[in-house]
């Protein structure tokens, strides 16, 4: 399911059914006869021993390209949970220490309340910056009460980093994305799919079963112990809902309050072929408000009065860069991932238009510098690819026929034509994956056993649809669901709504939450602008 990373402005119960893969797997029951016990144990020893040593915190190396205030350190966690006497591997870690000053009193001290862990999604998105954004006016009075902890999940960046394919490869550019494939072309990516799964493969070998969100899940509880906190404060975001939903129901005594911020859907049945058709699904709706705003803004961009008519200037650059590619540069695919963008983020909206009507009127260079390739963004950019393919290949059953894809995605694609195919192309190397896949975690928690947590939502959000926080809420005991109505913003605490930042700071701070679920005027749209 792919989904965005932080914003730019400002996750021991029943084990129920862990692991079913086809053919050739193994089931874990909670009996202690299977992978799931000797997982829950090798987690316990790993935690143990991770507890004993601590994290020593120190300069950050320069290749993390972190300011000096920022400390840095390494958790180790055994490659495979169920022989935690085997491989392992070491994950960074990032922190800045909580000030313990008074945003708006610097001559009073604020108690310090521990670590807070924040994963930003993906999965293969990278953490370690998250500290830095206790500098930010929104997050001080969280940043001076915790420590602000980020961290590079397995496979991503220096933790153990995955690869399936030569960086070089993998940025192509200028390229096509057509919105109704033809035959010869879904032949041309089916077999690109089928090589990147080939190439996962050969690249890591037998660890490539191991990037999961289960693993990541146990991962969390190691860097907890790690930190030195008995029970865990953590705030994940989109992707970081889910593997956080996941260490609610293995670990729910280890929690002390979590932050669910933009919520995955958990149902079992929906990981992760049916989230990614919702998904879809959702970003048509969020395209088609991203267009309403552009309409009535026409007279600052001039492409079009209705949604329909700034859809076809949109289809008119698409035709365009389809024959000759903006600066040699920009084909259709990078502009829908340019405006994919846009469907995650309305502060991107201005820019985006104004590229848009440059590039109509004849001048190329804002589309090129927003939708252009970054070659040397290119190896990061492949790495979070290989990490998101493998995580989601190896957590759930993926439909193995070509043909359930292509009808599914061909009737979803009449009524949700923008980002139905792109996302089919993105998760395709699951139909062809070579290792055993394993059936989801039933997320659920009973009364009493999960102290209460807080999910936030925005009502219109497309990466994550709203139904997704509907279900996490009804799944976690004592969770209360925190809605921005009418917005669409992917990751909405610490943002522009204070509203929403009033309920998270009340929550981690003091503890306190809404005594039933709560709602949120929308923030303001952004606005928009010729330059």
């Amino acid at each position: 399911m792919r989904a965005a990373v932080l914003h730019g402005t400002a996750g021991s119960l029943l084990l129920t059914a862990l692991v079913a893969a086809p053919a050739g797997g193994t089931t874990a029951w909670p009996d202690g006869t299977g992978a799931a016990s000797a997982e829950a144990r090798g987690t316990a020893v790993a935690a143990e021993r991770a507890a004993a040593t601590g994290i020593r915190f120190g300069a950050c190396p320069k290749v993390e390209g972190l300011p000096g205030n920022v400390q840095c350190g390494t958790v180790t966690v055994p490659l495979d949970y169920a022989r935690p006497d085997g491989k392992r591997i070491k994950l960074t870690v990032s922190r800045v220490k909580a000030t313990g000053k008074d945003a708006g009193n610097p001559k009073r001290k604020v108690p310090r309340q521990g670590a807070l862990v924040y994963n930003p999604g993906g999965p293969g998105a990278s953490g370690m910056y998250f500290p830095l954004i206790g500098f930010l006016p929104e997050w001080k009075p969280i940043g001076a009460a915790y420590d602000l902890v980020g961290y590079a999940p397995r496979g991503v960046d220096r933790s153990a980093p995955l690869s399936c394919q030569d960086p070089k490869r993998f940025l192509k550019a200028p390229s096509q994305s057509p919105t109704f494939p033809s035959e010869s072309y879904k032949r041309e990516r089916i077999a690109e799919a089928k090589a990147y799964a080939r190439g996962c493969a050969q690249r890591a070998g037998e660890a490539l079963r191991h990037y999961t969100s289960l693993n990541n899940a146990r991962d969390l509880d190691v860097l907890r112990a790690g930190l030195g906190e008995r029970g865990l404060t953590f705030m994940g975001a989109s992707y970081g809902t889910y593997f956080g939903a996941l260490y609610a129901t293995l670990f729910p005594s280890h929690v002390r309050r979590m932050v669910f911020d933009s919520a995955v859907n958990p149902d079992p049945r929906q990981i992760w072929y049916r989230n990614n058709l919702d998904q879809s699904a959702a970003f048509e709706g969020r395209w088609r408000d991203f267009r309403a705003w552009i309409a009535r803004h026409d007279d600052v961009y001039g492409l079009g009065n209705t949604p329909e008519e700034v859809l076809h200037s949109y289809e008119k650059a698409r035709a365009q860069l389809a024959a000759a590619p903006a600066g040699g540069k920009v084909g259709p695919a990078q502009l829908q991932g340019a405006f994919l963008e846009a469907g995650y983020y309305d502060d991107y909206w201005p820019q985006r238009a104004l590229a848009l009507s440059a590039y109509l009127k004849g001048d190329p260079k804002p589309l090129v510098q927003i939708a252009g390739p970054h070659p040397e963004a290119a190896a990061e950019q492949e790495n979070g690819t290989a990490v998101y393919t493998a995580v989601e290949c190896n957590d759930a059953p993926w439909p193995t026929d070509w043909r359930t894809w292509d009808r599914d995605n061909t009737r979803l694609a009449r009524v949700a034509p923008f980002e139905t195919w792109d996302n089919v192309w993105m998760n395709l190397p699951c139909a062809y994956w070579p290792v055993p896949r394993q059936r989801p975690l039933d997320v659920r928690t009973l009364p009493g056993e999960l102290p209460p947590t807080l999910i936030l939502a925005a009502e219109r959000d497309a990466a994550t649809p709203y139904k997704g926080a509907k279900e996490l809420r009804r799944r976690l005991w004592g969770s209360v669901l925190v809605t921005e109505n009418g917005a669409g913003t992917h990751g909405i605490g610490g943002g522009p709504n204070q509203c929403v930042n009033g309920y998270l700071n009340a929550y981690l701070l003091e503890g306190r939450l809404p005594g039933r679920n709560a709602g949120c005027a929308p923030h303001k749209e952004p606005v928009a602008r010729k330059s």
